[in-house]
C-alpha cells in the first residue's frame, strides 16, 4: 500500500485556509455594512459630508456628460420636428390664434390689476433675480427617490432650501450643498409636498410626488371636484420657499379627491436651471417673533 502523499495533504490544508479566510473577510464586510446601515438609519445627516465631497469630485465629468446628452437630444428633436412639421402646421395655427386671445385677456386683467393697485396705493414688487444659473448634470433615474444634481454649489451662493426652476416652471428645491455641486429634491419625489392653486381659479390643493413622473393633486376643500383634464396648477406661495404663480403641473386624470397631474418642467428635458432666493412674504416676516426671524435669517445664510 502506497504511503499518503504529503503534497495532497498540503494542498488540502491550503484550500481549507483559503475557505476560512474567505469566510472571515465576508463576515467582516457584512459587519461593516450592517454598522453603516444602522448609522444611516439612525443619523442620516452623518453621510452628508462624504456625499457632497463625492458629488464635487464627479461634477466635472457629469457636467461634460450632460452637455453631450443635451446636444444629442437637440439633434434628435430637430430631426423629429422636421418629419412632423407638416402634420403639426394646422394645429400650430389654431394654437397661435388661441394664444393671441388668451394674451389679450391677460393684458386686460393686468391693466385692471394695475389700476386697482394704484387706487389702493400698493406697489408691485420687483421680480427676484436668480442667485445663479447652472446646468443639471445628473439625476436618479433608477432609484425610488427622485433627485437631480446641480453644477453649482456653496461658492456660487447656493444654499439649502432655495427653489430651482427652469423657463417652464418649478423643478424642485436644494436639499444638500457641496462646494461646487448640489443635490436637488425634485417635485416628483415621494417626500415632496408643494402648496398649489388652480391658475384660473381659487381652488387650492397640495401637489405630492409619487416617485415617478406624475404628481398627485389633493384638494384641501373636499366636495365637488371642479378639476378637469388640461387644468394648470401654479405655486400658491403658502409655506414660503416658492414665489406664487410659477407653473407646476397640468391635470392628466381626474380622481375622487383631486387629480393626477403631469409636471410641466420635466428634469429629463431640462438643461439649464435658475436657483432663486427662498421666498417669504413680508407679512409673514412682520408677524414673526424675534426668535423666528433670527432662525429664518440663519437658515438663509
Amino acid at each position: 500500500m502506497a504511503p499518503p502523499s504529503s503534497r495532497r495533504s498540503s494542498y488540502s490544508r491550503r484550500a481549507q485556509y483559503g475557505v476560512f479566510t474567505g469566510y472571515v473577510i465576508a463576515g467582516v464586510g457584512a459587519l461593516i455594512g450592517a454598522i453603516l446601515l444602522a448609522l444611516s438609519l439612525w443619523r442620516p445627516a452623518s453621510f452628508n459630508g462624504p456625499r457632497t465631497v463625492a458629488q464635487d469630485a464627479v461634477a466635472p465629468a457629469a457636467e461634460a456628460s450632460a452637455e453631450v446628452r443635451a446636444e444629442s437630444l437637440n439633434l434628435i428633436e430637430a430631426i423629429r420636428g422636421y418629419l412632423r412639421a407638416g402634420s403639426q402646421n394646422a394645429e400650430l395655427k389654431e394654437e397661435v390664434e388661441l394664444a393671441r386671445i388668451r394674451l389679450a385677456e391677460a393684458e386686460a386683467i393686468r391693466r385692471e390689476n394695475a389700476r386697482l393697485k394704484a387706487l389702493l396705493g400698493l406697489e408691485e414688487d420687483e421680480e427676484a433675480r436668480p442667485v445663479t444659473v447652472a446646468r443639471l448634470i445628473g439625476s436618479t433615474s433608477a432609484s425610488a427617490r427622485r433627485f437631480a444634481y446641480l453644477g453649482a454649489g456653496r461658492i456660487h451662493g447656493v444654499r439649502v432650501g432655495m427653489p430651482v426652476r427652469s423657463p417652464r416652471g418649478i423643478v424642485g428645491r436644494v436639499l444638500e450643498v457641496g462646494r461646487r455641486s448640489s443635490r436637488v429634491l425634485l417635485l416628483t419625489d415621494s417626500q415632496s409636498v408643494l402648496p398649489v392653486r388652480l391658475a384660473d381659479g381659487n381652488v387650492v390643493a397640495y401637489a405630492e410626488g409619487r416617485g415617478d413622473s406624475m404628481l398627485r393633486i389633493r384638494l384641501i376643500n373636499l366636495g365637488i371636484n371642479p378639476l378637469k383634464k388640461g387644468d394648470v396648477f401654479v405655486t400658491s406661495g403658502a409655506g414660503g420657499y416658492y414665489r406664487p404663480g410659477i407653473a407646476v403641473a397640468i391635470v392628466a386624470e381626474k380622481t375622487e379627491d383631486g387629480a393626477l397631474a403631469r409636471i410641466i418642467s420635466d428634469p429629463a428635458a431640462t438643461d439649464y436651471v435658475a436657483v432663486e432666493q427662498v421666498w417669504q412674504p413680508e407679512a409673514v416676516r412682520a408677524a414673526a417673533t424675534p426668535v423666528e426671524q433670527s432662525v429664518s435669517e440663519a437658515n438663509e445664510n
